[in-house]
């Protein structure tokens, strides 16, 4: 998820030592504590089905720890949709998928009122964005009008059809997929979506020896249509997020470590190379996914490492780059980067 050192798959450094976050087993968890350790449990199971991830999947669990949501971009093949479902699998929560198609409908996603003959009324019949974790496949593949039937219930947790508004489940958490936009046949995500999203994710081609290890589990029997046969557990469910989005929303933020955040923010609005910069939106995201993952770390403060760790995932689908540097092939990463360098870290 980011090339700098402090990386979302273990604990930073300062952190108490592993042992600390592991109690006798006889010992009795507190609350955050056990929602902790479950948690970080669901990590090892997905990694179960899914090779060298690992920063990807941490970052879904910080999203759900935010109730927010995320992208997930990356070429066909890289285990994206797999990747989630063993993610619902092993929390327990209710899934739907949706295939993204670009004869789609905004109805077939949120529901629509359907005649009944029978007593001459209408009746809701409820879309498949009624459930936990939605996974929009290939959601760049339908066109525009229908990725923004997602954009109420992504920001309100409802859906109005005829005028009501239905309240969606709890925990709700859109979980899209995509391939690079420079593939044939896709339709960009618009900016006031993107920026309904907390995280975006990019799956990298793996490195030889996680592919070596792929292909190893697929000569082996691995099938990734029966994730029970692969041996992903049930670790965690509803109630661990719950408590540990209530944790989360305990995490101290010093005043200076605010300022950073607020820094960062306003130092992607002067930089050249973008013509977007980030939203006092984007600078909560980033200050909300920097709490989920000190939290989850251990701590019960933030850090500036926290916020450098999280600053591409939460920050790269916000801006915008110029179409000078386009050309001249800078990336928003590099930008972000540059941004990270030029703003003073407080002590």
């Amino acid at each position: 998820m980011t090339d700098h050192p402090t990386q979302l798959t273990k604990p930073q450094d300062g952190d108490p030592p592993e042992a600390d976050h592991h109690p006798h087993p006889g010992a009795a968890l507190p609350e955050a504590d056990a929602a902790r350790e479950a948690l970080r449990a669901v990590r090892t199971e997905v990694a179960k089905a899914v090779v060298g991830q690992d920063a990807a999947v941490t970052g879904l669990v910080i999203a759900l720890l935010a109730r927010g949501h995320v992208v997930l971009e990356g070429v066909p093949g890289v285990a994206k949709t797999l990747m989630v479902r063993a993610l619902s699998q092993a929390l327990q929560l209710r899934t739907t998928r949706v295939q993204f198609t670009p004869d789609l409908m905004p109805g077939d996603v949120t529901g629509s009122l359907v005649y009944d003959a029978r007593t001459a009324e209408f009746s809701f019949r409820e879309g498949p964005v009624f459930t936990n974790l939605l996974l929009a496949d290939e959601i760049n593949r339908t066109p525009p009008k229908t990725q923004a039937s997602l954009l109420e219930a992504m920001e309100e947790r409802q859906v109005t059809v005829d005028g009501t508004p239905r309240p969606l489940p709890e925990p709700f958490v859109v979980c899209a997929t995509q391939n690079p936009v420079e593939y044939e046949g896709t339709y960009p995500l618009p900016e006031a979506q993107l920026d309904r999203f907390l995280l975006k994710l990019q799956l990298p081609l793996p490195p030889r020896e996680d592919e070596v290890a792929v292909l190893q589990r697929h000569a082996a029997g691995f099938d990734p249509r029966d994730l029970t046969a692969a041996g992903i557990r049930p670790v965690a469910g509803p109630e661990h997020l719950a408590a540990g989005a209530r944790a989360v929303r305990r995490v101290e933020v010093a005043p200076e470590v605010i300022g950073y955040v607020v820094d960062l923010a306003r130092a992607t609005r002067s930089s050249p190379s973008l013509q977007l910069g980030v939203s006092p939106r984007g600078a909560t995201a980033l200050l909300s996914t920097s709490r989920a993952w000190a939290w989850l770390a251990g701590r019960d403060f933030v850090t500036p490492d926290d916020v450098k760790a999280l600053v591409r995932p939460t920050l790269r689908h916000r801006v915008a780059l110029r179409p000078e540097a386009e050309l001249e092939g800078v990336t928003v990463d590099a930008v972000l980067d540059g941004v990270l360098a030029s703003v003073a870290v407080p002590r």
